[in-house]
């Protein structure tokens, strides 16, 4: 047990001192709630909810998924290049718990971004939802950013750093502007709107906006992440001991 909370505390710190994941969680996201709230009219509504409130659901999503997917796949990618991951093997602490304090830690700290935005939203832009509904969203997005973790875990079987800095990246630029992220997809063509549908970044982002609509998230949305957990963590295992094999 303390071998595994120390491991916890170390990725919490080596996250927490890494630059681009403070631009990507936290900067970012931030800058453009205050820019997009500000240049909208604030009295637009989207599925009958405030823009101030759609769009502080977006943001917090967006850098929950940049913080989670660029932390993930370059920490796996780095560790396994420097060998960290054969020399785990050999000490007494089991690999289960070098990747579950991986996951622990960012949960954290995803759960730190959460709040930030939350307050940001409430304080600065005046955004009013009930007790439930901020305590709904946020379970939601802590648990439902699961696709995108397993996803980091899948790029970070790729060998090369370099590779995997631009390969998530891209990723999380595309599945953020085609998932909704950036503007409602019902500013988008037909086809980009039929596409969003089966992006985990879309269904993710759904089940917010869902939520401070006073609706249910929605049981299909539920499915596809699900869906993408499932096969991210079969695709990744499977290439580790591809790779293990050789």
């Amino acid at each position: 047990m303390n071998a595994a909370l120390a491991q916890c505390k170390a990725e919490l710190l080596r996250t927490l001192r890494n630059r681009k994941f403070v631009v990507m969680a936290l900067l970012m996201p931030v800058i453009f709630y205050f820019i997009f709230t500000s240049t909208i009219d604030a009295n637009t509504e989207i599925g009958g909810v405030e823009w101030k409130a759609y769009y502080l659901m977006s943001m917090t999503v967006f850098g929950v998924i940049g913080g989670s997917l660029n932390t993930i796949s370059i920490r796996f990618a780095q560790e396994r290049r420097q060998g960290w991951v054969q020399l785990i093997r050999i000490t007494p602490l089991p690999s289960g718990t070098y990747v579950l304090s991986k996951i622990a830690a960012q949960s954290l700290i995803n759960l730190g971004t959460i709040v930030l935005m939350f307050l940001i939203g409430a304080i600065f832009r005046g955004v009013e939802l009930s007790l439930f509904q901020w305590i709904m969203c946020g379970l939601w997005i802590w648990i439902g950013i699961l696709p995108f973790l397993a996803l980091g875990t899948l790029i970070g079987t790729i060998r090369s750093v370099e590779a995997v800095q631009v390969i998530s990246q891209l990723l999380f630029m595309a599945m953020s502007a085609l998932g909704g992220l950036w503007m409602p997809i019902q500013t988008m063509p037909a086809l980009l709107q039929k596409i969003a549908l089966w992006l985990p970044s879309y269904r993710y982002g759904q089940g917010a906006w869902n939520i401070i609509a006073g609706a249910s998230v929605d049981g299909v949305g539920i499915i596809v992440l699900a869906a993408y957990v499932v096969v991210f963590m079969v695709l990744s295992s499977y290439i580790i001991r591809r790779q293990e094999a050789v």
